[in-house]
């Protein structure tokens, strides 16, 4: 670093290249750090068996589809802020790393779904630091669309040209996910990482067991259970592997094992040394490559920062098994159906890590978020209150919410709702308004149903409710 900081003061030969060394160094301290201290579930340890009692149809595997549709509405029913909250410089900062799919990429005919998620967090009061990895078959609700793989929303951002394209869409669709506030976005191309690995004379790997990997050049390998050095296209390759038992979930264990990789190599002055060397190169060949909005002073100062945090501090999690059902979309593709208060639970431990301090604030209140869903809802009467239900029904849609009917519902003393289709944000919401308690909320994936919403409206809401 000392090295880098006289860099940095010394007149370069030109403009380009210092800025072509300072953000490959930056990406480079900026993953290491965040990927690598702290601990990790290991998700292949980890069984399915706990998820068989639960109404949704379930599959033996997650293998990655070949192939896959994308649902969307021809026209958005509603148009997300896609505007980012900016870092103060001060308070936690948060960033969504993304790496684009390759057959999408390659094929260069259209916009491109994200192979890669990660969220990274940094705050700078507490001096802890966390990275989530987020898996791109997770079953979401994407502001303004239908229902669909998150890893489709950068794709409907760009198909549709939103202000701010795919990274705004995608951040948006994560940040109503997880309920915190993103600042930042980098994508990373996979020439960029294949170019840098390149640079740095490779990475050593841990390969657990023996694996099946294809590079995008050359022939599919076997790599032996050894420790072993990877290049550019072999660790983009194994990074990328899914033939393993979980597919897209075992994937975020390797991913995470490159990114140490890379941690181990840029702690060598002889890593550092070569960037110096070829900063030229570096800038004409990474920067093409990495699509952010971080502004040059942010990215060096959230650098520095990031070197400062303990090994204590950092939190590596995923979401896995614990945190999502297996089922299949409207397509009969394999999905992961996300369990809302399970992966929050996960995002605190990756914020909170052992500071004690507060957990982030979702962005928007919770009847915002509600109205952003558009989950479509049923009203039943379950209660002995004539009216009651198309009463509920105006009350609601001066709330924003979606209710597109009432029916007769089944007599019962609470109230009750089932979740057909994942609308975390309308289930948390109606659960406070209608005060259900956990036994009376039902997760019954049903991606052929009607509406996303069933509320039971029992005789607990006829007695006693806030309405007019």
């Amino acid at each position: 670093m000392k090295k880098f900081i006289q860099f940095l003061k010394s007149p370069p030969t030109s403009k380009g290249q210092r800025l072509g060394l300072i953000m490959a160094v930056i990406i480079s301290t900026l993953l290491m750090t965040f990927g690598f201290y702290g601990t990790s579930k290991q998700l292949g340890s980890m069984g399915v068996g706990s998820i068989s009692s639960v109404g949704f149809r379930l599959n033996e595997s997650v293998a990655h589809p070949q192939d896959e549709t994308v649902a969307f509405q021809p026209e958005p029913f509603y148009m997300p802020d896609v505007s980012l909250t900016p870092w103060d410089g001060t308070s936690r900062v948060t960033i969504l790393v993304m790496g684009l799919d390759y057959r999408d990429w390659s094929s260069g005919e259209g916009p491109s779904r994200t192979d890669t998620m990660m969220l990274l967090t940094l705050d700078p009061l507490s001096n802890s630091a966390g990275m989530l990895s987020i898996p791109r078959d997770l079953w979401v609700s994407i502001p303004g669309f239908e229902n669909g793989r998150i890893n489709t929303a950068y794709f409907l951002g760009e198909a549709y040209q939103l202000p701010g394209g795919g990274p705004a869409l995608a951040v948006k669709t994560v940040e109503q996910l997880l309920g915190v506030t993103i600042n930042y976005y980098a994508q990373i191309d996979f020439a960029a990482f294949v170019r840098f690995i390149d640079e740095i004379g490779g990475i050593k790997i841990d390969v657990p067991e023996k694996i099946k990997i294809d590079p995008i050049v050359g022939d599919p390998i076997f790599l032996k259970p050894e420790r072993q050095t990877l290049f550019g296209e072999l660790a983009l390759a194994y990074a990328r592997a899914r033939n393993s038992e979980k597919g897209d979930l075992d994937r975020a264990v390797r991913q995470q094992q490159v990114i140490m990789g890379i941690r181990e190599r840029m702690l060598s002055p002889e890593a550092l040394a070569i960037m110096i060397t070829n900063a030229p190169t570096l800038y004409a060949e990474l920067i093409a490559g990495v699509q952010t909005n971080l502004q040059l002073d942010e990215a060096i100062k959230l650098a520095l920062l990031a070197q400062k945090v303990p090994a204590g501090n950092i939190q590596r999690e995923s979401i896995s098994i614990p945190q999502v059902l297996l089922a299949e979309s409207p397509d009969e593709q394999d999905i992961l159906v996300p369990l809302p208060d399970k992966i929050r639970q996960v995002r605190d431990e990756v914020f909170l890590v052992n500071t004690g301090t507060l957990g982030p604030l979702a962005p928007g209140s919770q009847l915002e978020r509600m109205a952003a869903e558009g989950a479509k809802i049923n009203l039943a009467n379950g209660s002995l209150v004539d009216g009651l239900a198309s009463r509920t029904q105006s009350y609601l849609q001066s709330m924003g919410a979606n209710i597109i009917g009432t029916i007769n519902g089944e007599y019962s003393t609470t109230t009750w709702i089932v979740d057909y289709t994942g609308n975390p944000h309308t289930v948390r919401y109606f659960a406070e308004l209608f005060g259900i308690p956990p036994g009376n909320y039902f997760l019954e994936f049903d991606p052929n149903s009607p509406v996303d919403v069933l509320v039971n409206l029992g005789v607990d809401w006829g007695n006693q409710n806030p309405m007019p």
